[in-house]
Order: C-alpha cells, then sequence, then structure tokens
C-alpha cells in the first residue's frame, strides 16, 4: 500500500454505528412533522372515518431524506406515542382502539413504508446521478401501492368487514392525493439533499476537499 493510500484511507469516514444528537434531533423534528401533518387539512372520504391527510407526505419526506434506520425510527417514535394516548392521529384520535379500526392498516404501514422508500432512497443516491427525481417517485410510489395501499385494505378487511373489492374501491380514492403527495415529498428531498449533501449518502473527507475515494458514498441511515 502505498503513503497515498494511506492518506486516503486515514481521511475516510468510518460508518456510522451509533446516531449522533444531530440524528435523534432529526427523528424528533420527523416525527413531530408526522403528527402535524395527521392533524391538519384532514379531508373526510366514505362513511369509514379514514380521511386524507397530509400524512403520507410526512412519511414518505421521512424516508426520502433520512434514509431506513432514521426514517423508521422516527414515524416509529410518532406511531408509538399515538398508541400510548397522545391525540396525534387524524382526527385527534389516540389510543390502542385505533387498530381495531379502519385505519389500522394504513397506520402500521406507515413506519414500514417509511423505512423501505429510505432503503431505496439510498440506492438511487449512491448508484446514478440522472433521473434521480423519476426514480424516487417511483420508488415512493411503489412502496406506497404496496406497503400503505396494501395494508390499508387489509384493515379494512379486517375491521370493516369489507370484502377485498370494496375496500380496493374505497382505497383508491386515495391515489390521486397521494400522486400528489410523493411529487411534493420528491422535490422537496431534493432540494433537501441538495442544500445538505451529508444528510443521507454521508461523503468522506477526501471527497469533500476534492480527493478522489474509491470508499466515498456510505449511507447514513
Amino acid at each position: 500500500m502505498t503513503k497515498t493510500d494511506n492518506a486516503v484511507t486515514s481521511q475516510a469516514a468510518p460508518r456510522r454505528n451509533r446516531w449522533n444528537a444531530t440524528d435523534l434531533g432529526l427523528i424528533a423534528v420527523f416525527a413531530a412533522l408526522v403528527a402535524g401533518s395527521a392533524l391538519i387539512a384532514a379531508i373526510p372520504v366514505g362513511g369509514l372515518g379514514v380521511p386524507i391527510t397530509l400524512q403520507t407526505l410526512a412519511v414518505m419526506l421521512a424516508g426520502l431524506a433520512l434514509g431506513p434506520g432514521r426514517a423508521f425510527a422516527a414515524v416509529g417514535l410518532y406511531t408509538l406515542l399515538g398508541l400510548a394516548g397522545l391525540p396525534i392521529f387524524s382526527g385527534g384520535r389516540s389510543g390502542l382502539g385505533i387498530l381495531a379500526g379502519p385505519s389500522a392498516g394504513y397506520i402500521i404501514a406507515f413506519p414500514l413504508a417509511a423505512a423501505a422508500v429510505g432503503w431505496l432512497t439510498t440506492i438511487v443516491l449512491r448508484r446514478t446521478l440522472k433521473y434521480r427525481g423519476l426514480l424516487l417517485f417511483a420508488a415512493a410510489m411503489a412502496t406506497s401501492i404496496v406497503l400503505v395501499h396494501g395494508l390499508g385494505v387489509l384493515g379494512m378487511m379486517l375491521n370493516a368487514k369489507l370484502d377485498l373489492s370494496k375496500a380496493f374501491l374505497l382505497d383508491l380514492a386515495y391515489y390521486p392525493g397521494d400522486i400528489i403527495k410523493n411529487v411534493l415529498a420528491v422535490t422537496i428531498a431534493l432540494a433537501l439533499h441538495k442544500a445538505f449533501p451529508d444528510l443521507l449518502i454521508r461523503r468522506t473527507a477526501a471527497a469533500k476537499t476534492g480527493v478522489r475515494n474509491p470508499g466515498a458514498g456510505q449511507a447514513g441511515s
């Protein structure tokens, strides 16, 4: 190994095994963001009590901005606090009783969706500079459809005693809003990553100073 190799290696930032104060602060901020988004601009849909809110925008933004680990922690913290009794679910609801309602599937899906889209985001940001916006939107939509809508439909089937076709038709009402919210989430996330390049993909010290480093691009989740 040459002296140059040693210098580059010594400058490389190791992968973080523990969250620091900034990570914990981001987790708290995004948990509060999800809580706030659940309480504003709620639009009633049908008669099942599952309104359209800005919540999915905040959930997807958490994953797109923070990566899988921190996003799961942020949205999971929000979910746990709501189940513990804080009135932070849509409509000011709270408590374990929410798991017996028609929105249970959506609430359970939120932490999983944040982690999944966070994981996909790290892959996109690591491997490509082209079409990032389009790829991140595709990741957000795929996650929404598979996890949020999939578990949402399952929750309505189990708790509202609906058959699959009826639950699916009711769930379709949320798709137009989710498309718009995912576009907004991707737009905001791209702006955040441009303004704060180390927010998710951690650059090494060598990369920051312009030295080529084959180990650069580790993700902090």
